[in-house]
C-alpha cells in the first residue's frame, strides 16, 4: 500500500489519537502508524466491546461476502472459508479475555456465533496414468531435441527438462502441495529411504513422505544437473543462461508455489493435453490411487498431512463408483406409445 504523507494525513493521525490515545498494542502513540494501514489491519478495534449484537452482525456481512472471478463475476465465498473467519473471531474473543479485557459472561455471549453448514467437492480432479505420462514425454523430449541445433539451447532445454520430470515425479509420487514441495531442501531428501520431509502449515509442522523408484531416479538425474550445494531441491533457473538460481548467500535457491503451477502448465501445453492440470489434481490422484490400492485411512491421512481422517476420506473414489455401479443397473424407457392411446394435435405454441 502507497503511504501518503501530508496535511491531511498529520490530521487524521491527530484525531485517531485523540480519539482512541494508545493503539491496543500499547505502543507509544509517537510512532506514529498510518492511520489507513491500522484500519486494514484491524489493530485499531476494540475487539474486547464486541458483544453478541455486534458478532451476530459480523456473520451476516461474512454470509453476505464475495469474491471476484477472473471473469469480473462474483462468487460467494466458501463454506470452509465463511467457517475460517468465524474462528478467527472466536480466538480474537478468547483472547481478549486471557488479557483479562473481557468478561467471561461477555465472551461466552460473543462467541455463540453459529458456523456455516454446507459441503463441497473436494478441490482437483483424478488424472489418468495416459496423461501423467504424457507429461513425463514431453520433459523427455527436450532431453536431446533433434530440432535444436544450438548447443547452449540444447543443454538449457535438457536442464529443465529434468528438473521438471524431477518436480511431476515428486508430486505424483507424494501428493504434497506445491507449496510444501517448493519448500522442501535437499537436506530432506533421502535417497537412501526415498523420502522427503515435508513442512506445512503455520505451526511448521513436519511429515515424512515417500518416493517410487521412478521418482528416484528422475531426482537423481536431476541433482546431476543441480550439485550437491545446499538450498532447494528443485531450484529455479536464471532468466539468462539458464544456469541455477542461487541466493546472495551462495546457496541454491527454492522454487515458489507460482513456479511449480508454471512447469506443470508449459509441459501440458507441449504434450498436448486438451486441458492443463493442477497441481491439486495430483493430490487427489495420489489420495484416490492409495485408497484404491486398499491403504488404511489413518496412512493415507498420514501421507497427506490431513489433519482430520474425513478431509482425506472426500477424496475415497470407491463410494463415487458404487453410487455409479448402481444407476448402471438401471435404463431409461424406450419410446413406446401406449396401447390404445389416441394421438392429440401438437400444441401450436411450442417455444414455452
Amino acid at each position: 500500500m502507497r503511504r501518503v504523507s501530508g496535511p491531511e494525513t498529520s490530521t487524521a493521525r491527530t484525531w485517531c489519537w485523540s480519539r482512541w490515545g494508545r493503539d491496543p498494542a500499547g505502543r507509544d502513540p509517537e510512532g506514529r502508524p498510518d492511520p489507513a494501514a491500522l484500519a486494514i489491519t484491524g489493530e485499531t478495534v476494540h475487539w474486547h466491546l464486541l458483544r453478541a449484537e455486534h458478532t451476530q452482525h459480523l456473520r451476516a456481512l461474512i454470509a453476505a461476502a464475495t469474491t471476484r472471478r477472473k471473469d469480473g463475476s462474483r462468487e460467494p465465498w466458501s463454506t470452509a472459508y465463511r467457517n475460517k473467519h468465524i474462528v478467527a473471531l472466536r480466538q480474537v474473543l478468547d483472547r481478549a479475555w486471557l488479557l483479562g479485557l473481557m468478561a467471561a459472561d461477555d465472551r461466552d455471549r460473543a462467541q455463540r456465533v453459529n458456523q456455516f453448514s454446507g459441503t463441497r467437492l473436494p478441490m482437483g480432479k483424478h488424472l489418468p496414468a495416459e496423461r501423467v505420462g504424457a507429461l513425463f514425454a514431453a520433459c523427455d523430449a527436450d532431453l536431446d531435441p533433434d530440432d535444436v541445433e544450438d548447443e547452449a539451447r540444447r543443454e538449457r532445454l535438457r536442464r529443465t527438462a529434468l528438473r521438471d520430470a524431477a518436480l511431476i515425479a515428486a508430486l505424483y509420487s507424494t501428493g504434497a502441495r506445491r507449496s510444501e514441495l517448493a519448500g522442501v531442501a535437499l537436506a530432506d531428501y533421502d535417497p537412501a529411504d526415498r523420502s522427503l520431509r515435508i513442512r506445512h502449515g503455520k505451526r511448521n509442522k513436519e511429515r515424512i513422505v515417500y518416493l517410487t523408484g521412478g521418482a528416484v531416479a528422475r531426482i537423481e538425474a536431476w541433482l546431476t544437473v543441480r550439485g550437491t550445494d545446499q538450498g532447494g531441491l528443485f531450484a529455479p533457473f536464471t532468466p539468462r543462461g539458464g544456469h541455477v538460481r542461487r541466493t546472495r548467500a551462495g546457496t541454491v535457491a527454492h522454487m515458489d508455489g507460482q513456479t511449480v503451477g508454471d512447469v506443470i502448465a508449459n509441459r501440458a501445453a507441449q504434450a498436448g493435453l486438451p486441458e492443463a492440470p493442477d497441481a491439486h489434481d495430483f493430490r487427489r490422484t495420489f489420495t484416490g490411487e492409495l485408497l484404491d490400492a486398499g491403504v488404511d485411512l489413518a496412512t493415507a491421512q498420514a501421507l497427506l498431512g490431513h489433519a482430520s481422517p474425513a478431509t482425506t476420506a472426500r477424496y475415497d473414489r470407491r463410494p463415487e463408483r458404487a453410487r455409479r455401479a448402481a444407476v448402471d443397473k438401471l435404463s431409461t424407457p424406450d419410446a413406446v406409445p401406449l396401447p390404445g392411446a389416441a394421438p392429440r394435435r401438437r400444441p401450436t405454441n411450442t417455444g414455452a
